[in-house]
């Protein structure tokens, strides 16, 4: 479950009428009372586009997708596994043109609200889909709610964490993994001078610049005020942060389009100590040579800015249903199953993320997860992001500017300036 979001142009607001798509109006209709009394008398072929990693998480869905198709054996899933850098413009374009989207699509928390607003999502209320709503997390759920209806269902959640390379940590004389960003700083020279290798890993894209601007208090907009934030003085300090870890030696960036891989090499072969990561990374951190040990791999909160406290963004993923589909009836069971507390549970086991329904956190395979364990205490301090439905699409300008900025091309000021400008062209309610 990599997260990391493409740049793109902000998407025209276009409007498809769910009766243009095919769809139906999500408020209970015959067809959906039926599938919900008789579901095994549903038929059809559920085409589902996974943009969970390929190789460390994609296997156990494929396992669930099996469970599936022999408890509803009239339902075909025909998989895609979608790199998640292409899921949000590959979906938009098809279902912009009517043509070859999936009928049920692992998206992002922040496209949720964005492909409501363009109409491109079924409403599920009132269907099979959210059978037993009541059981997920209140933060997880919120994410599926645009104009007081539910445009998907909560898959996973997440958060960020530090992660760490216990080893090297103690050979660079680090005794307990840093709190706050002067302590990464002095642990990653540490390392650097001791051991050779690299510090910590800035990679240099907006969702992992969160904790850097949280910590300082910042923020990317203020709701309640209307107001564009992101090049305030609390965000330009924060940068300025990412900027001093990079220029002094403590942190190695990459502005390369393959900067999420080269990251995770570089922690799993040991040759980074320290690394801004969510639990979807631990499989495969477990798999590099560094983590032999599993115990050598440590998670501990993002550290805290000079506010004195840490934030963390609130992210995960949520199953939507495409407003085009013609087999809304087999994608509302195949929904309901996926996350379904049991197989919730069995994916948490397998991939190391974190159940959205609360009884999967008192299965054993979930409590006796560290991993797990670590990560669910961070979520009760993290910050969900901005209740918009272009929220997302503020990543793009941030992303690309903060290549410029950490690579040494532009000013934190005056990069953040350019991102300012370019949201309130996507915000132009906002000053």
């Amino acid at each position: 479950m990599r997260r990391s979001i493409s740049a793109a142009a902000a998407a025209a607001a276009l409007t498809l009428t769910l009766t243009a798509c095919g769809g139906d109006d999500g408020g209970g209709s015959s067809k959906q009372a039926a599938a919900a009394k008789d579901p095994a008398a549903v038929s059809g072929t559920v085409t589902w586009w996974d943009t969970s990693d390929s190789t460390s998480e994609a296997p156990a869905y494929k396992e669930l997708i099996a469970k599936f198709e022999a408890a509803y054996p009239k339902i075909k899933v025909k998989y895609e596994n979608v790199p998640f850098d292409d899921a949000r413009d590959k979906f938009k374009t098809a279902a912009q043109g009517g043509s070859g989207a999936p009928d049920v699509l692992r998206a992002d928390v922040g496209w949720t609200p964005a492909f409501a607003e363009l109409g491109y999502l079924q409403p599920l209320d009132g269907t099979p889909a959210l059978t037993g709503q009541e059981g997920f997390l209140p933060s997880a759920f919120a994410s599926t709610q645009y104009k007081q209806k539910t445009y998907g269902v909560p898959m996973v959640t997440d958060t960020l964490a530090l992660l760490y390379n216990k080893d090297l940590l103690a050979k660079a004389g680090v005794t307990k993994p840093p709190a706050t960003w002067d302590e990464v700083k002095a642990a990653g020279l540490a390392v650097k001078a001791k051991t050779g290798n690299a510090g910590v890993f800035m990679k240099p894209q907006g969702f992992y610049a969160l904790p850097l601007i949280y910590g300082e208090g910042g923020g990317l907009v203020d709701v309640q005020a209307k107001k564009i934030t992101v090049n305030d003085e609390k965000a330009q300090k924060a940068i300025g942060i990412g900027q001093d870890l990079i220029s002094s030696g403590a942190a190695v960036t990459d502005v390369t389009k393959d900067s999420y891989s080269n990251m995770q090499a570089m922690f799993k072969e040991g040759k980074v100590a320290m690394m801004i990561n969510g639990p979807w990374s631990v499989s495969d951190d477990l798999k590099g040579p560094a983590f032999a040990d599993k115990a050598n791999l440590g998670i501990a909160p993002v550290p805290a800015g000079s506010s004195g406290k840490a934030g963390a963004p609130n992210g995960g993923h949520n199953l939507v249903v495409y407003a085009g589909s013609k087999n809304l009836d087999a994608s509302y069971l195949f929904v309901d199953f996926l996350t379904k507390a049991e197989n919730q549970a069995f994916a948490a086991e397998k991939n190391h993320v974190l159940p959205t329904r609360t009884a999967a956190y008192s299965m054993s395979a979930v409590t006796a997860d560290p991993t797990i364990t670590a990560f669910r205490a961070a979520l009760d301090t993290a910050r969900p992001g901005p209740p918009l439905a272009r929220a997302s699409d503020l990543f793009d300008p941030l992303d690309t500017t903060l290549e410029k900025i950490y690579s040494g091309q532009v000013s934190a000021k005056s990069g953040l300036d350019d991102v300012a400008k370019a949201a309130r062209d996507i915000l132009p309610d906002y000053k």
